[in-house]
C-alpha cells in the first residue's frame, strides 16, 4: 500500500514548466491581462449594530445627566452674631438706659407752640360738632364723595401709567460707592422679552384717542370775541394766496436764501378791485436744511415782499406751499443709497478678510488675526453708521411754482400802474 501511494503521489506532482523559447509562439491563455483585484473588506453587521446601540446609550445617559435638574439644598444656617460680643457705639452708650435716666426739662419757652396747636385743634373739633358734621347722613355723603374721588384718581393714575414709558430705578445703600454708568448697565438683570410689550405702542395710541374723545371743552358756549372791523380798506386778509415762481433753486445740503417772483396780480380781500401786489414783485425767504429720514419736501418760510418800486414789507415767516396747497415743495430727493451700499460692501469685505483663518497658525498669527477682526468690525460699523447718518438731499429746481399763504392780515398801499422807484 505504501509503494502504491508513493507512486500515485509521484504521478500527481506537476512537472516544472519549461520556459518557452524566445522565438516560440506563446499560448494566449497563459498570459495575465490584468492584476489580481484587491481583497474587499467586509464588516460584520452584529458588530456595527452593537457599536451603534452602545453609542446611543452613552449619548442618552450623557443627555440625561446633563438635563437632570440640580438638587435643591438648603444653605447652612448662619449663626446670629453674638450681641454680647458686639461692641456698641459711643453714641448709643451715651444715651439714657431707661425713662428714669431722662433729664427733666425746664419750663416751656415763650416760643413753644404745643399748647396753642392743641387749643386750636380742640376749637376746630367743637366747631365741626356744632356745624353738624357728626350727622350720620352727612358722614355717609362725605364717604361716598371720598370714594368717588378715589376712584377717579385711580382711573387717572392708571391712564397715566399706560401712557407713560417704563422707568426702573434702583436705590443704593447710603455710603455705598456709586457705580459708573457702564458698570450699572452691566449689573442690571436681564429681563426676558414680554410678548405683551409689542402691543404697547398700539395701546398707547388707543389710549391717546380715548383721552382725545374724553377731553371736553370747558369754555363758554358763546364766543367771547367780537367782530373786528377791517383795519384798512387796503388789507390782504389771512388765508389769501400769492402765486409765484422760484427764481433761484435750492439744495438742502446747506442753508440759504430763496427768491421767487410773483406771477399773478393780488387784489384786496374786501372788494377784489384794488391792486395791492403787482405782477413782478419778489418774495425773499429762507429754507430749512435739516432733513429727516424719509422726508421728501423742503420747508420754506417767506420773510419779505419787495415791490418793483423798491418798497418792501416784512413777513413773519409766512409758510410756503405748492400749487395744490401742500406745505413745502417737492422735486428731487437723493437718499445717498449708492454711498450706503458702497459702505456696506466695504464693511463686508473687511469682515470677510479678517475672519479668514489658516491651519497650523501660531499664537502670534492668531493674536494678529483676532486683533484685525476686532478693528475691522469696529471700522465697518462706524463706516455704516456714518453712511446711515447722512441726511437726504432735497433739490428744487428754478421755475418751480410756489405759493405764499398769508397767515396774518397785511395792510398794503394800493399799487398804481406805471409807478417807478423814486
Amino acid at each position: 500500500m505504501s509503494a502504491t501511494a508513493e507512486a500515485e503521489a509521484r504521478d500527481d506532482t506537476p512537472e516544472p514548466r519549461q520556459a518557452p523559447d524566445a522565438g516560440a509562439k506563446v499560448d494566449p491563455e497563459t498570459l495575465a491581462l490584468r492584476a489580481r483585484p484587491p481583497r474587499t473588506i467586509r464588516f460584520r453587521k452584529p458588530v456595527i449594530i452593537g457599536g451603534t446601540v452602545g453609542a446611543s446609550l452613552l449619548l442618552a445617559v450623557a443627555g440625561w445627566m446633563a438635563l437632570e435638574p440640580a438638587a435643591i439644598q438648603l444653605a447652612p444656617a448662619q449663626r446670629a452674631p453674638d450681641s454680647k460680643r458686639a461692641s456698641g457705639s459711643d453714641t448709643l452708650a451715651g444715651l439714657p438706659r431707661s425713662y428714669g435716666d431722662v433729664p427733666q426739662l425746664g419750663d416751656p419757652l415763650p416760643g413753644d407752640l404745643g399748647r396753642p396747636i392743641l387749643r386750636k385743634q380742640a376749637q376746630l373739633a367743637q366747631e365741626q360738632f356744632r356745624d353738624g358734621s357728626g350727622d350720620p347722613a352727612r358722614d355717609a355723603d362725605r364717604k361716598l364723595e371720598d370714594a368717588r374721588q378715589a376712584r377717579e384718581q385711580a382711573a387717572a393714575d392708571q391712564r397715566a401709567a399706560r401712557a407713560s414709558g417704563l422707568i426702573a430705578t434702583a436705590a443704593t445703600r447710603e455710603g455705598a460707592p456709586a457705580l459708573p454708568p457702564d458698570a450699572q448697565g452691566s449689573a442690571m438683570p436681564t429681563i426676558s422679552p414680554d410678548p405683551t410689550s409689542q402691543t404697547q405702542p398700539a395701546m398707547r395710541t388707543q389710549d391717546a384717542k380715548t383721552l382725545f374723545l374724553a377731553d371736553v371743552d370747558k369754555g363758554p358756549d358763546i364766543n367771547p370775541h367780537n367782530v373786528q372791523p377791517p383795519a384798512s380798506p387796503y388789507v390782504l386778509s389771512a388765508g389769501s394766496v400769492i402765486a409765484a415762481s422760484l427764481s433761484t433753486g435750492l439744495r438742502s445740503d446747506l442753508p440759504g436764501l430763496v427768491v421767487a417772483q410773483v406771477t399773478e396780480r393780488v387784489y384786496d380781500s374786501a372788494t377784489g378791485q384794488i391792486l395791492l401786489v403787482p405782477q413782478g414783485a419778489r418774495l425773499i425767504g429762507r429754507y430749512d436744511n435739516v432733513v429727516a429720514f424719509g422726508q421728501s419736501r423742503a420747508l420754506i418760510a417767506w420773510q419779505r415782499i419787495v415791490f418793483p418800486d423798491g418798497r418792501s414789507i416784512r413777513l413773519d415767516n409766512a409758510p410756503a406751499s405748492d400749487a395744490a396747497g401742500y406745505a413745502g415743495l417737492e422735486d428731487r430727493v437723493d437718499f445717498h443709497s449708492w454711498q450706503l451700499l458702497k459702505g456696506i460692501a466695504a464693511s463686508t469685505l473687511l469682515g470677510v478678510g479678517a475672519n479668514l483663518s489658516f491651519e497650523g497658525e501660531s499664537d502670534l498669527v492668531r493674536a494678529l488675526r483676532e486683533s484685525a477682526q476686532t478693528n475691522s468690525a469696529r471700522a465697518g460699523d462706524q463706516l455704516t453708521s456714518r453712511n446711515l447718518s447722512i441726511q437726504p438731499t432735497i433739490t428744487i429746481r428754478p421755475g418751480a411754482p410756489v405759493r405764499l399763504l398769508v397767515h396774518r392780515d397785511l395792510i398794503l398801499s394800493p399799487w398804481q400802474e406805471g409807478t417807478t422807484a423814486p
